[in-house]
Formats: structure tokens, C-alpha cells, sequence
């Protein structure tokens, strides 16, 4: 297996990039997933001369950026080429006013009319699954991007939302494998959010550990290692309890790579 260790560094707005480089790197993190998007380090209006200059200061750090989360217009494929980015992430809502697979054809067009600037800069769109109205789970996922080859879209399979979607991880990765190129790594569980009084049970995500929730680290990790995964492995730093999120990344990192070490012997 050739794996790198992601995280998405949306939590850490306020860093500088040299502070974020350090951060992580201290963390155990080969890289990140760095947001573009407004009042981040990278905006969108500035990516032509920010993204590579942001892929050069972490560098100097150790540290590389394996996806981007933004725009997927010209501007931004360049500039992820320009700064050796090779994969922009992601996920696709569903109208309902015109339903799903209306929908669905309706992003296969933009995909279709995204793939010659794709080719000419080497970079790929990864498409992943998302809870609620959104491609949300794996079947979904392949119906959209199978006719693509992966170099150009490609899956970011997220098991937190399979598992909140009650999707089991083997099954999950069996269906995108094809066109997997990051697997994300988090967790979430559904909460009862009134109480046994009402006359209907409400429901709400409660972010957590790689421990603690549905998304099944262990079998998560099992299969992509008896499958011989090679990707980046993305730990999106996703927590309800917000003013620990130093914490239970530090603990995650430290669980997620222990996973993939061949000495783990830890049962389900």
C-alpha cells in the first residue's frame, strides 16, 4: 500500500500557512485538504497566484496539499495544475424540483464539458457522497461517474455518510472501487434530538471519533488494505464538540494510522 494522510484543514481558518504547515506536520500528516473559499488562506478570486504559492510555503514544511475543496471552473483546474494539485473534491446536491436523475444528467453535462481542461491540466474532480439531498451513498456515486475514467472523475468515498446512510464499508468500497481515489475518514451517529414525550422522534448528526460512530474505521481500514489501497487516506477533522478539535484529531490520526499497520491485531 502507498498511503498519505490528509487532513481537511477547515477548522484551522486562522492560521497562517507556515502555523498550518507546522500544525500539521506535528500532527503526523503528510498533507492536507485545503479549502478554497472565502476568508480561508486561499480564495477563490486570488487562486491563480495563492494556490501555488501556498503548495511552495508547505513544501518547505513537508507538508503537500493532495486536494482542494472549491470551484471546479478553469481558473481553479489551472491553477491545482500550476501548484501539482491533482484532485479537486466535491459533492453534488440534488434539485428536487427537478428530481434526481434530471439532476444527475444535468451534472453529467457540466462533467462533459469539464473534461478537455481537465486532460490538458492533469487534474480530476472527485466527486463525493453526501447525506441528505446529495449523491449520498456509493451506488450513487458510480451511476454518476462510472462512464468517466478516474483521471478525470474520480470517488472520494466518505464512510461517515455511508454509515449514517446505513451502508456497510465493504459494500461501499466494492461498488466505487474502480474509481476511488480518496477514501475520507470521519464519523457521525444519529441522535435523538426530542425526547420520548413527542408524538414523532426527531433525529440530528453528532459528529465524532474514528471510535465512537458508524462509520467503522476497522472495517473500513481491512478492506482497502486487503484490496492493496493506494491513495490518500483524508481525515476531514469533522467534530460536534468544536472547542476540542485539536484533541480528537491528534487521537484520530494516531487510531487512523494504527489501522493500517500490519502489527494491529485490535477486533471489531
Amino acid at each position: 500500500m502507498n498511503l498519505s494522510y490528509t487532513v481537511f484543514t477547515k477548522p484551522w481558518q486562522t492560521k497562517s500557512l507556515p502555523e498550518l504547515a507546522r500544525f500539521v506536520s506535528d500532527l503526523g500528516f503528510d498533507g492536507i485538504e485545503l479549502p478554497v473559499r472565502p476568508g480561508y488562506q486561499v480564495e477563490p478570486e486570488n487562486i491563480t497566484k495563492d494556490l501555488p504559492e501556498a503548495a511552495r510555503i508547505l513544501a518547505d514544511h513537508g507538508v503537500r496539499i493532495g486536494t482542494v475543496a472549491g470551484p471546479t471552473d478553469e481558473v481553479t483546474i489551472a491553477a491545482c495544475a500550476e501548484a501539482g494539485v491533482p484532485i479537486i473534491r466535491v459533492c453534488e446536491s440534488i434539485d428536487m424540483s427537478i428530481g434526481y436523475m434530471a439532476s444527475e444528467k444535468r451534472l453529467k453535462e457540466g462533467y462533459d464539458a469539464l473534461i478537455p481542461i481537465l486532460e490538458q491540466h492533469g487534474v480530476a474532480i472527485g466527486v463525493q457522497n453526501h447525506c441528505d439531498l446529495c449523491v449520498n451513498n456509493a451506488m450513487g456515486l458510480l451511476h454518476l461517474i462510472e462512464s468517466y475514467d478516474p483521471k478525470h472523475i474520480c470517488a472520494v468515498l466518505d464512510q461517515a455518510h455511508n454509515g449514517l446512510n446505513g451502508e456497510p464499508p465493504e459494500l461501499a468500497i466494492d461498488i466505487v472501487w474502480s474509481h476511488l481515489r480518496v477514501a475520507n475518514f470521519k464519523s457521525a451517529y444519529w441522535s435523538r434530538s426530542n425526547g420520548p414525550e413527542a408524538d414523532e422522534a426527531q433525529w440530528k448528526v453528532h459528529w465524532t471519533t474514528g471510535r465512537h460512530g458508524l462509520a467503522y474505521w476497522q472495517r473500513t481500514a481491512a478492506e482497502l488494505k486487503k484490496r492493496d489501497y493506494s491513495g490518500d487516506i483524508c481525515l476531514t477533522a469533522e467534530y460536534s464538540d468544536h472547542d476540542r478539535v485539536d484533541e480528537l484529531i491528534a487521537a484520530d490520526i494516531v487510531y487512523a494510522k494504527s489501522l493500517f499497520d500490519d502489527e494491529n491485531t485490535e477486533e471489531n
